[in-house]
């Protein structure tokens, strides 16, 4: 019968609330089913656990109407921090406290950390979220079970108090960049016995008192916490978490202001630790011996920046933490090959490695990782000159099960190195270079012909990479992802692609200076799950290529077309108008139609280039 109503009749209330929970984890599903009549949209209100309220400016109001719209919610984000693209419309974050203050005090520990009771008055303080509309939410969404505050700059213990003496049940709680004071953490530590995730990053208005308070009273939940810019919190705040928090399991830490004392407490202490990052250019081989002694569950290492401790170190952390899983070293510049023999011989179930920039780490290093770490999954060499292609020889022998490789600026790494990991390495899904100026086309056809299940290409700056080498891609590989950046590629690579890869969903053609109209063209028939594309600097790319284009990928997202002098309005007018899923156009502000600003003004981003 026309216009008969064939679901809601038959469909109860109960069932229908389970299908809408069921869909919690797609929102634009839930946001399109709510669409469809007034009893979906009442199930989605009754129903709804997850929100995330955006950067476009959360008034008090809204809040307001949120917790009447809403009244299940468990998980609730609300994120102040302006878009990538538009700094503009909302006031800079405040720093209340500069840590040119806190170096010019001669005691280790402030006086007195003022409490910000009001905020500071701007024309734009009504747009964003104050204590009054914190204290909405909490009364109106007692069962919060996730909370996400990220750079709100507004807020005041009083908003914070109010959320601990409502959401008793809260289990996660993030308040990035939000100047919250020591009497609201304490509030939270003496009212949600249950929290279990607190993130304190650029926290500024904390001290140790509202950390060392909190850990002494909801130490005993707590298992994941991360630490970092804030001024005031120092070596005291980890001796009470080393304390009172024994179930830690994750901490993370980036200040200046930690020493040895701090995270060897915390070693003794949280024994079950299994993740710890570390960016604390203060901490010696001491604090590292430490949690290799104690921590012997460790998963998950990293550690950046460090230039004050040694192989020492790792060999403590080698010999004691045979669980590691994920090793990250970045800038540790007095780490060597020993350390990489003594974690290769005592962390067997090694499956993630990462050397950023360890100068001093060469090829007889990583030769132990590839002897060793049979099982590794995922390889990243960035900046490492003395790694050379008897490194990748070894892991290719016995890391068969490798899937992701990254070579960032590797002079000494060449084709032999790439065909080794090719033919050793079957497995490969992710492969992404940058700057390794000897790899070239015999390297990547290796790649093609051996590498079946690889999805996911980035060749970027490596002028030796032409046109046979995505010929053999195309024909070998079913690729999602591309990346031939500044490479040697024309319309006859793009082609094989186009050909090769049906489920193409990203491609970055950009500084490619002979790919023009017929590989945009064949891209459009070829490739029609297609969603971003950067074409920039391709200088023989013009509005016919773009019409190609569009005309099959439809669902394209995002386009960067910049500095493509062949492209005029009519060309960004056409991308505009064929693809309704469009949400990004990156262009020059000249090149744009008044119309096409009227009709299209959200989703376009000009280049700037004003001084």
């Amino acid at each position: 019968m026309r216009r008969a109503d064939l679901i809601n009749g038959r469909i109860p209330d109960e069932l229908l609330a389970e299908v809408f929970l069921r869909l919690e984890g797609s929102k634009s599903d839930l946001d399109a089913a709510a669409l469809a009549c007034r009893r979906w949209a009442r199930t989605d209100r009754l129903c709804r656990r997850h929100l995330r309220l955006g950067a476009t400016g959360i008034s008090d109001s809204i809040a307001a109407a949120v917790v009447r719209t809403f009244t299940a919610l468990r998980f609730l984000s609300v994120d102040e921090r302006p878009p990538p693209d538009n700094h503009r419309g909302r006031p800079p974050y405040r720093r209340l406290i500069t840590p040119r203050k806190r170096r010019a005090s001669s005691s280790s520990e402030p006086y007195h950390v003022p409490e910000r009771n009001e905020p500071e008055e701007s024309e734009s303080e009504t747009f964003c979220l104050t204590d009054t509309g914190l204290c909405s939410l909490a009364v109106g969404c007692k069962g919060l079970e996730k909370l996400s505050l990220v750079w709100c700059s507004s807020l005041t213990s009083t908003g914070l108090k109010s959320v601990a003496e409502n959401c008793r049940f809260l289990k996660t709680l993030d308040l990035q960049g939000s100047y919250i004071g020591d009497h609201g953490l304490a509030a939270v530590g003496r009212c949600c016995r249950q929290l279990e995730d607190l993130s304190l990053r650029f926290c500024e208005g904390l001290t140790n008192n509202g950390v060392i308070g909190f850990a002494e009273l909801c130490g005993k939940s707590l298992k994941s916490l991360g630490i970092a810019a804030c001024t005031w919190i120092t070596d005291n705040s980890l001796i009470a978490v080393g304390t009172h928090c024994t179930c830690l399991e994750t901490l993370s830490l980036d200040s200046e202001f930690f020493k040895n004392d701090g995270l060897v407490s915390v070693a003794k202490g949280c024994r079950s630790l299994k993740t710890l990052k570390l960016q604390c250019i203060s901490v010696t081989d001491e604090a590292l011996e430490a949690v290799g002694s104690f921590c012997t569950s460790l998963e998950l290492l990293a550690l950046y920046s460090f230039q004050r401790f040694t192989d020492k170190g790792l060999l403590a952390i080698g010999k004691g933490c045979k669980k590691l899983r994920d090793l990250t070293l970045t800038d540790c510049y007095f780490l060597s090959d020993k350390c990489l023999e003594a974690v290769a011989s005592g962390c067997r179930e090694l499956k993630k490695l990462e050397i950023n920039g360890c100068h001093n780490i060469g090829t007889y290093g990583l030769e132990f990782i590839g002897r060793s770490c049979s099982g590794l999954l995922e390889l990243a060499l960035l900046y490492c000159q003395r790694i050379g292609n008897n490194a990748l020889f070894e892991v290719a022998k016995r890391c068969s099960l490798l899937q992701t490789l990254y070579l960032v600026d590797m002079s000494s790494i060449d084709d032999e190195a790439i065909c080794a990991i090719a033919q050793g390495c079957r497995n490969l899904q992710k492969l992404h270079i940058r700057r390794c100026y000897e790899v070239g086309n015999k390297g990547l056809i290796s790649v093609g012909k051996n590498c079946k299940f690889l999805t996911e290409l980035s060749v970027r700056f490596v002028d030796r990479v032409g046109d046979e080498a995505l010929v053999a891609i195309g024909q070998g590989c079913s690729l999602r992802h591309l990346n031939v950046s500044g490479c040697r590629v024309s319309d006859v690579g793009l082609t094989a692609i186009a050909r090769g890869c049906p489920e193409l969903s990203y491609l970055d053609i950009s500084v490619l200076q002979d790919v023009g109209d017929m590989g945009l063209a064949e891209l459009g028939e070829g490739c029609p799950l297609l969603k971003d594309v950067v074409l920039s600097h391709c200088r023989q790319v013009t509005d016919t290529g773009l019409s190609h284009l569009v005309k099959g990928c439809t669902h394209l997202e995002t386009c960067h077309m910049v500095y493509c002098p062949s492209i005029t309005s009519a060309g960004v007018a056409t991308v505009i108008s064929s693809c309704p899923s469009i949400k990004k156009v990156l262009v020059e502000k000249w090149k744009v139609s008044e119309r096409t600003k009227r009709r299209a003004s959200s989703v376009l981003t000009y280049l700037c280039v004003e001084l």
